[in-house]
């Protein structure tokens, strides 16, 4: 156990106060005390809402707060999202709701149990001055931490404060479930995020877009300054007015509410020597995941038992945060996900009712297509009727017409260099993947990052096709892969531009320039880092003949026997190089506006378009975002699409990045998704999702919620190149969405695993019943403890289809 003695908390919230008590049960010789600025009866906030995993935690930590805490629970199982005049209800997800305030009450009375000092009305002294004095100090004071402020040098803070307004409420209406409610009115798009949390209250936080607060008139109802503890009056009241439809006659109650901006708190480290960071102060997730104070007990509890557990104070802290961190980082990728769609809200409010429901419960990439089929079937089967599909049926096996080619399903294998062709020749290699993936399944397969010049090869290793011996090499592989499958092939056509000349990649992915490599040519003379050698900017006659050679490649790949053709237009390569205001400098009709960026790729594109066949699909991807100051925007990224709309791209696969060495993307699953989604909806040109789509569910989710057309599967296809017969096994699905290969059909059930023909024998007596799918709050009055549906409005009804 860590030889800590006397032990200083900032701040008496929920998060201090289950510190305080967690530590003092483990080591009841402990001197703890808990600074508390406002009164022990001051009331703040509304409802908190916990996970089972949380209450799990809980409940084996200290069973006395959680039987306390337990016995005034409000729980349901639905969520109800209130959309363009109708309600969708989703069930079977569990949710434990509480007051804020009595939360911290029972937790005050576990602290008094107990003897732990806490010191109401007493602001704590300074952090350092605590330190000195303390053998620990433990900073639970806030998102506006003054503590994180005094050592802002160590835990070098990142407070990144979002767009949208909003206003914490609550309600005497006592919703029934989890309820999202989207309203459209003349102004903007107005949401609230509402929950029972006890059989009189329930939360109600209003959102919305900072220009829409504008225009619905609340930026000058709240232009004042309001005391501590002050609510903004005016714009409760327009909010209540505006909302009365929902509130059913109820009253919104305010608590010191006012609008605010949400700023997600991240820090470099959470510890200076005996100072250590506690909930908010260290860390802040979205409100529409959940709870901060569910992650702030979280942290109290790993903080007391890494305490208890480590030799030293120093191994504690340490020891705290490493388990910490990671579970903070994935709430926190998944609240950025959040919180982005909330603020992007009015992009969907197009779709109908079942995908507007489905797209917003699988917003966080947490929540999936097979996590509500599991928990809700009905659900489910209802937003696959909306979408086409019929109840059973993935999404991702449902066809696409792309030009005049019938794709029998929505999975792309993307371009993926193999880097095996020192002769510009596709290599045996490249007829070994291709074949492998063409009978894997998926519906379209593109053969990956082929010239069209020797100067446009990205590596010395990469195929071509500028003359007469590739274009039949192409034509042989084409006619190979023919002989087994009638998987449409397609092939992707570039110039590296200032990324050519560069050495196979090594582990690190990375290609170095060759030390003895051709001339690069770029939009302009820009290297693409300090070792890399400075490119020449084409001149008008260098850019025709780049024109030419992109028709000359395309007429090939035609008459190599190709189905779809692509062109790169992204990842840095030189046509992106001129999209990007980062990598376009020119002076001339080719730089400057947007306008003048796009008229070379728009040269390309016309030129292909006219050698390439009509009926023929011809996709264009770009890098819709480049990850660092001053790059591509969204807008930009929605007129670059147009404009290839415009000029014959039948659909777009949209990347990021890869444009500046400087890029700093937000990798994680999906993190692609939502500029295919802003591009699909602002144009209405089919898109490709590209980038970490690993799993059938997240290819099912992205589908089903209108983010995209298609799903590139990449880095999965290397690791299993039959992924998509894969999927459809693990699907149960036989449909026409995918076809096994006759040598192989007798592989189409997945085989049996260890123990798979052992037969569980019953041993319960009395079967216990099935939990419902749809729990709703309150209990029913008359003593029965499950409400199990709505009494007065029907889930689903005809006309809502």
């Amino acid at each position: 156990m860590t030889g800590v003695g006397r032990v200083a908390v900032i701040g008496g919230g929920p998060a201090g106060l289950y510190f305080a008590a967690l530590a003092k049960q483990l080591a009841p010789q402990r001197d703890i005390t808990v600074f508390e600025r406002d009164a022990r009866e001051d009331a703040f906030g509304f409802g908190v809402v916990f996970s089972d995993e949380t209450l799990d935690g809980i409940a084996q930590a200290d069973p006395q707060v959680f039987a306390a805490i337990g016995a005034e629970f409000a729980r349901w199982t639905d969520i109800d999202v209130r959309y363009a005049g109708q309600v969708r209800t989703c069930g079977g997800h569990g949710f434990a709701a509480l007051d804020r305030n009595r939360l911290r009450a029972i937790l005050q009375r576990r602290c008094e149990q107990l003897a732990v000092d806490v010191r109401y009305r007493t602001p704590a002294p300074p952090a350092a001055r605590l330190a000195a004095d303390y053998d620990l100090v433990v900073a639970a004071d806030g998102i506006h931490s003054a503590t994180r402020a005094a050592y802002a040098g160590t835990f070098r803070p990142e407070l990144d404060e979002r767009s949208c307004r909003y206003i914490w409420l609550a309600t005497d209406r006592v919703f029934e479930a989890f309820t999202f409610i989207v309203e459209q009115y003349d102004f903007g798009v107005l949401q609230v995020h509402a929950y029972p949390y006890s059989a009189e209250r329930s939360t109600f936080i209003v959102e919305m877009a900072e220009d829409a607060w504008r225009r619905g008139g609340f930026e000058a109802l709240a232009a004042r300054e309001f005391a501590r503890g002050e609510s903004d009056t005016a714009s409760v009241r327009r909010c209540a007015e505006l909302l009365a439809g929902h509130l059913d006659g109820h009253r919104l109650i305010p608590n010191a509410s006012r609008w605010i901006r949400f700023t997600t708190v991240r820090n470099a480290t959470w510890r200076h020597r005996n100072v250590v960071l506690l909930g908010d102060a260290a860390h802040s997730a979205h409100f529409s995941i959940g709870s901060g104070t569910k992650l702030a007990l979280e942290d109290a509890l790993a903080l007391a038992a890494s305490l208890h557990e480590q030799p030293s104070l120093e191994e504690a802290l340490e020891s705290f945060e490493a388990a910490r961190r990671p579970v903070v980082e994935s709430a926190q990728r998944a609240a950025q996900a959040s919180l982005e769609w909330f603020e992007t809200v009015a992009r969907r409010t197009g779709q109908g009712p079942d995908r507007f429901a489905f797209n917003l419960l699988t917003r966080s990439r947490r929540v999936t297509y097979g996590n509500l089929r599991a928990r809700d079937p009905g659900f489910v089967d209802a937003v696959d009727t909306a979408f086409g599909s019929a109840p059973g049926v993935p999404p991702m096996f449902r066809p696409l017409k792309l030009g005049a080619l019938e794709l029998r399903n929505r999975v792309v294998v993307p371009p993926l260099a193999t880097f095996t062709s020192p002769d510009a020749l596709p290599s045996t290699f490249d007829r070994a993947q291709l074949t492998a993936h063409a009978l894997g399944g998926a519906g379209l397969v593109l053969a990956g990052m082929t010239a069209v010049s020797p100067a446009g090869r990205a590596t010395d290793h990469c195929p071509g096709l500028w003359n007469d011996r590739q274009e039949e090499a192409w034509r042989s592989l084409v006619r190979a892969v023919r002989t087994v499958s009638d998987t449409p092939l397609g092939i992707q056509l570039t110039h590296a531009g200032r990324r050519a000349a560069s050495a196979v990649p090594g582990p690190d992915g990375i290609g170095r320039p060759l030390a003895d490599g051709w001339p690069v040519h770029a939009a302009s003379p820009l290297p693409w880092d300090t070792g890399s050698p400075r490119p020449h900017a084409l001149n008008t006659t260098g850019l025709a003949e780049v024109v030419a050679a992109f028709a000359e490649a395309a007429e090939r790949a035609a008459r190599a026997g190709f189905d779809v053709l692509e062109l790169q237009f992204g990842h840095g390569h030189l046509v992106s190089g001129f999209l990007s205001p980062l990598t376009n400098h020119r002076s001339d009709r080719y730089g400057g506006p947007l306008a003048h960026r796009l008229l070379l790729p728009l040269e390309v594109l016309a030129a292909v378009r006219a050698a390439w066949p009509a009926g023929r699909p011809l996709l264009v991807r770009i890098s819709a975002s480049d990850w660092a100051p001053g790059g591509t925007t969204g807008p930009e990224a929605v007129a670059i699409c147009r404009a290839l709309a415009d000029g014959g791209a039948d659909a777009v696969d949209v990347s990021t990045g890869e444009v500046v060495a400087h890029q700093r993307p937000p990798y994680g699953r999906g993190y692609q998704t939502p500029f295919a989604e802003l591009i699909r909806g602002a144009t209405g040109l089919p898109t490709v999702a590209v980038g970490a789509i690993a799993g059938h569910d997240d290819a099912n989710s992205v589908l089903l919620a209108g983010r995209a057309d298609l799903v590139a599967i990449g880095r999965a296809q290397l690791y299993d190149p039959l992924w998509t017969l894969h999927a459809a096994a693990d699907q149960d699905y036989t449909g026409p969405g995918v076809s096994w290969p006759g040598p192989w059909a007798a592989g189409s059930r997945k085989p049996p695993g260890p123990g798979a023909d052992r037969v569980a024998p019953r041993l319960d007596l009395l079967r216990a019943a099935a939990a419902p799918v749809h729990r709703r709050w309150p209990p029913d009055r008359a003593g029965d403890p499950l409400r199990t549906s709505p009494p007065d409005r029907p889930r689903r009804t005809e006309e809502d289809r």
